[in-house]
């Protein structure tokens, strides 16, 4: 029941609207503290920067990704295929987002009209968020020493919550990426056109009854809208030695929706900052770290609930890459330093190379 009522809403701006899409995409990414916007360069470039596709050359390319939260109960998925076009300066790419946790208890009818309590009307059901991006890059300039790509992204959105609720949502992303010999500039307009969900419900008359008796609102069809969000990132390549590089990446995170609570917090902007750092061998191994989600929260151990404490979501990973095949693992907190909620996150890449045709 908590779960429909929270699904109730005007149409007005909502702070946290498409969580879900902010997650991260590819264990890459998500082990390098979701600091992505300047550095991709793969088929997860649809998700963190569509202007950054361009990359993908001469084959198609498939991306996949699975995680799971808070012990298996949110389940979260992610595929991607990407096409470079025949004149080679655009590239399309079809990405795929599922989250969702299952088996949710309905108690609406655990309580009887004679205030008895029956466990066996128990039910339960599923919560699951989709998106489906439709990306294209395009290469504007391209020379000895600077090249400069657009892209955008269209996005389509569906929601559920069990039979009681779902939600239909359209958006748009737009992006640029420009690039030197050994760093990048990245900015992503997410939303820039104002993404909306349309909800509509399906409550039977039992259960707008016991709404009614309970003192609840009975939901009705509302739209939610997500405002624009910008990300601006820069990152550099610094060359060890001839088989060693060091990729470095600091990503501003930059809403317009109301004061949160982050490191920059005004209103309406606030600002979280993100920082990743890759170590490459030979482009064949790969460890990887990052930081992202500064808060200042109240300290768990100070009794009098008046100190605040900075914390942080810390991520870790590593990767390897054999032929047309790279494999990669993140390990991130969820939560914070001092309370842990860890996830693993695996993603495969695969570059679909042609087979020579024989003579």
């Amino acid at each position: 029941m908590s779960v429909l009522l929270c699904l109730d809403a005007s149409a007005q701006f909502a702070k946290y609207s498409n969580e879900f899409l902010n997650i991260g995409a590819g264990a890459r990414g998500m082990s390098m503290g979701n600091a992505q916007v300047a550095s991709v360069t793969d088929g997860t470039a649809g998700y963190w920067n569509p202007a950054g596709l361009i990359h993908v050359k001469d084959m198609p390319q498939l991306n996949l990704m699975h995680a799971e939260y808070f012990a298996g109960i949110g389940k979260y998925d992610y595929a991607n295929l990407t096409l470079p076009l025949k004149d080679s300066r655009r590239v399309l790419g079809l990405s795929l987002l599922r989250f969702a946790v299952d088996d949710i208890p309905n108690t609406v009818f655990l309580v009887q009209p004679d205030g008895s309590i029956n466990f066996s009307n128990i039910t339960t059901f599923s919560s699951a968020d989709y998106a489906l991006l439709i990306s294209l890059a395009q290469q504007v300039k391209a020379s000895a020493d600077k090249n400069i790509s657009l892209g955008v992204n269209a996005k389509i959105i569906h929601r559920t919550a069990g039979s009681f609720a779902s939600a239909w949502g359209f958006g748009f992303d737009a992006a640029a990426l420009m690039e030197g010999k050994q760093w990048k500039l990245g900015a992503v307009a997410r939303d820039v056109t104002t993404t909306f969900n349309a909800w509509s419900y399906n409550i039977s008359e039992q259960m707008r009854e016991v709404f009614y008796v309970t003192q609840n609102d009975i939901p009705s069809k509302s739209t939610e809208l997500t405002a624009p969000q910008l990300i601006l990132g820069g990152s550099y390549n610094f060359k060890i030695n001839k088989k060693i590089n060091l990729l470095a990446e600091a990503d501003l995170d930059i809403t317009f929706d109301g004061k949160r609570d982050e490191v920059v917090s005004t209103n309406p902007i606030s600002i979280d900052p993100r920082i990743g750092f890759e170590l490459s061998y030979s482009n064949v191994f790969f460890v990887r770290a990052g930081l992202d989600n500064f808060q200042k929260v109240i300290d768990d151990k100070d009794t009098t609930n008046q100190k605040k404490i900075w914390i942080y979501q810390p991520s870790v990973g590593a990767g390897f890459k054999v032929g047309d095949v790279q494999i990669d693992y993140a390990f991130t907190n969820l939560a914070n330093q001092s309370n842990p909620l860890y996830t693993h996150v695996f993603s495969l890449r695969v570059d679909l190379r042609k087979k020579p045709k024989k003579k």
